[in-house]
């Protein structure tokens, strides 16, 4: 059924300039048999990949990816989907994406694919049958399209360098993915971060260079709708009357003064209001004035100091952020909180060890807050253990919570070489980490006798 999403004609004549798609085929097919073998027979790849695909290639073969991996692993789904997806950035700009690619792409049998900027599918758009073929090559909603997680393709290339790309067939690192040909471009928001990529998907004809220039006019085209969208928000703030945001963005692991994002501007938030914003995100179906109390303080606050509170929100947020009887957000809020639980859910241990700069909100008493703390922490910690990547154990052992942590020491130490000098490193850290064990046990022995 993968066929189905491919459409176009014969291969030898949907060529990039330059390139003739049936030798680039052959060689790529070349390439895979090289990469069977592996050894010294990997030094064949540079006369036969383009050397944008080969430095993936190379990743990929080092990041420990199976080219014959046939699952597409497991994705966001479901109602976390569309929460994330509805707080995600991109949501603002789908209008003009809909107009300026969903409507024709899919209407010639093609796909359009917008993801985030961790590679992470949002969304795929086209005919059904076409759209159900791509999601069992792996384009599937959900999913995670990284580099690291599925080899070289059109996504992952694109939040890897942060430039347009396009990946024909069998220069799909994954051998599932050889019936698709892709072409994506970044889309960054106005502080010029990688905010999503989009990406039209099919067979041959994408392989031309007039749909790469309508995904890169696409993309350019939605990042100039996020500029001026910020540019209203950021003039209608400054009246009287404000209206309601589109979004609001909430960054509270490991700061000491949580952050408020309104139409691209940053400013600071108090603790308390941070702590409120983040529970009420964290319980979209809304919370009474009692229940929000009791996350906020074991010493049982009374509805007075609640209102009291939300009316000082209501101030920095706008008038209309929030409904009451019970307290619920009236907008999105995109947290830095959800977007390290998406990255644990879809099992990218890199991504999220990145996103943990800290505790979430470390100075807060909140219980509520606490439970979110807590959660994050255990479950970042396993995936990190699980990992058997030397980069995220070396990211964590170098942070404030991994630096006496025994177990992953023991980790990254499995994954180094043992004739290498950082191996006699991490062996000298362990001594320490036991002496120091040693003796904090002795001292508990004294002290229980």
């Amino acid at each position: 059924m993968v066929s189905n999403i491919t459409g176009g004609s014969n291969p030898q004549h949907g060529a990039e300039p330059g390139t003739q798609l049936g030798a680039l085929e052959a060689y790529a097919a070349q390439a895979h048999g090289y990469l069977s073998v592996g050894g010294e027979q990997l030094g064949q790849l540079p006369g036969l990949l383009r050397p944008m695909v080969l430095e993936s290639w190379l990743r990929s073969v080092r990041g420990g990816v199976d080219p014959m991996d046939d699952n597409d692993g497991r994705g966001l789904r479901g109602t976390d989907l569309q929460r994330y997806r509805d707080a995600h950035p991109t949501a603002a700009v789908m209008p003009l994406v809909d107009k300026l690619l969903l409507r024709d792409a899919t209407s010639t049998g093609l796909i359009v694919v917008i993801a985030d900027q961790f590679g992470r599918v949002l969304s795929v758009h086209g005919n059904p049958d076409r759209v159900q073929a791509a999601a069992e090559a792996g384009l599937r909603e959900g999913n995670d399209l990284s580099e690291r997680r599925v080899g070289t393709n059109a996504i992952g290339l694109v939040v890897r360098t942060g430039r347009a790309a396009w990946i024909h067939g069998p220069e799909h690192f994954l051998h599932r993915m050889h019936q698709i040909t892709g072409a994506a471009a970044p889309v960054h928001d106005p502080d010029g971060r990688l905010v999503s990529v989009l990406m039209i998907a099919g067979g041959v004809r994408v392989a031309r260079p007039e749909i790469l220039a309508l995904v890169k006019a696409a993309a350019t085209a939605a990042e100039m709708d996020l500029l001026l969208a910020a540019v209203r928000s950021g003039q209608d703030r400054r009246t009287a009357d404000a209206p309601l945001p589109e979004r609001l963005g909430l960054e509270v692991i490991g700061l000491g003064q949580p952050q408020l994002t309104v139409a691209g501007e940053r400013v600071p938030l108090s603790q308390r209001h941070a702590e409120i914003l983040l529970l009420l995100a964290e319980h979209p179906e809304g919370l009474s004035a009692d229940h929000l109390a009791l996350l906020l303080d074991d010493a049982d606050l009374d509805n007075a100091t609640i209102r009291a509170a939300m009316s000082r929100l209501r101030s920095v947020v706008g008038p209309s952020a929030f409904g009451s009887r019970p307290y619920r957000l009236r907008v999105p809020v995109a947290t830095d909180v959800e977007a390290l639980r998406a990255a644990l859910d879809s099992g990218d241990a890199d991504s999220a060890v990145r996103l943990y700069s800290g505790p979430v909100m470390p100075r807060s008493n909140a219980p509520g807050v606490i439970d979110i703390r807590n959660e994050l922490r255990v479950r970042l910690r396993t995936a990190v253990l699980r990992s058997g990547d030397t980069s995220v154990l070396s990211r964590w052992t170098a942070g404030a919570e991994g630096r006496d942590d025994a177990a992953a020491w023991a980790a990254y130490r499995a994954t180094v070489d043992r004739e290498s000098p950082l191996y006699a490193q991490i062996e000298a850290k362990i001594r320490v980490l036991d002496r120091r064990m040693g003796a904090d046990a002795t001292q508990m022995q004294r002290f229980d006798s």
